[in-house]
């Protein structure tokens, strides 16, 4: 077996803890899914939103820095901050105000792996194994299905949804830039959680208090605190940390295919905790996304 080109062990204990951390990834983004859809349809802008993620993971990890400041690779840090800090946030923030939960779960965690894998091929060269090529076409024809029907080929889709689509696949290449350069630079876990948080945080705050529009103000400091914690230390502090640690362990491909088991969770949960309906060719994606990530994670090669 063979992660990113090194040989390991069928039962080695690190690839369990990469599975056992990419397992509980997929259980926190599942309700980033749900949670962030409840803030974009709230009053909060998704400037509002990101600002609650960086501030409040910001804050979590300025301690970790300011004590191993003299060692952290700000300039690579700063670069990982832009991908899977800023412009990943403000991406999935904007398209949760215009598209469902659902859609999300198979543009955004189904895309990772896709973007992932095609980037991973046309940049660094590293072409997939038959079995991992098979994998993503179903899942990218589970992605193909929601973009044709926010597009409007199939009737009920509200106007607009195709732009929050958009915005969530944009997310996806954002976020697996970050993974491939995390794995290239073999950045620690640790030092790209704290670093892109706070910098995040750093470069972002002002923006938005001088700036841009806020909706803070008009919603309750339960639903911030919500918001703040589950975004910016569960999502982003928690879950980047152990997702870094996952592609240390199992890869950067096998640990975003992984991701892709969320559509299918995250879909299921949102039609009784927020009232969301599932069309056929929702579920028709969700199923061929999920299918498309148990493939691609129980394949024998990584690379």
């Amino acid at each position: 077996m063979t992660v990113e080109g090194h040989p390991i062990p069928t039962h080695s204990p690190h690839l369990f803890k990469g599975f056992a951390a990419a397992a509980a990834v997929i259980v926190i983004w599942s309700g980033f899914n749900l949670v962030s859809r409840l803030g974009g349809r709230s009053p909060l802008t998704p400037y509002d939103m990101a600002a609650l993620r960086f501030v409040f993971s910001g804050l979590v990890c300025l301690p970790f820095v300011l004590i191993r400041w003299r060692r952290l690779n700000w300039q690579r840090l700063a670069v990982l901050a832009a991908f899977g800090g800023m412009s990943y946030g403000l991406f999935v923030y904007a398209g949760f105000s215009l598209a469902p939960t659902a859609h999300a779960g198979i543009l955004v965690n189904g895309g990772i792996p896709f973007a992932t894998a095609l980037i991973a091929w046309l940049i660094l060269g590293n072409r997939p194994g038959v079995r991992s090529e098979f994998a993503l076409l179903v899942a990218g024809l589970g992605i193909v299905l929601i973009g044709i029907h926010s597009f409007g080929q199939f009737s009920g889709a509200p106007a607009h949804q195709w732009v929050g689509d958009v915005f969530f696949l944009l997310a996806a290449i954002c976020y697996a830039s970050f993974g491939l350069l995390l794995k290239h630079w073999h950045v620690s876990p640790l030092e790209a959680t704290i670093g892109v948080a706070v910098i995040s945080m750093v470069c972002y705050t002002p923006v938005y208090l001088l700036f841009l529009p806020k909706a803070i103000t008009t919603v309750p400091l339960s639903f911030i605190l919500l918001q703040g914690v589950y975004q910016g230390i569960l999502a982003a502090s928690i879950a980047g940390l152990l997702f870094a640690y996952a592609i240390h362990n199992i890869g950067t491909q096998r640990a975003t295919l992984m991701l892709a088991m969320v559509p299918g969770i995250s879909a299921v949960a949102a039609v009784p905790l927020l009232r969301e309906s599932l069309d056929a060719v929702t579920i028709a994606g969700v199923v061929l996304v999920t299918i498309g990530a148990v493939l691609g994670a129980t394949h024998q090669s990584a690379k």
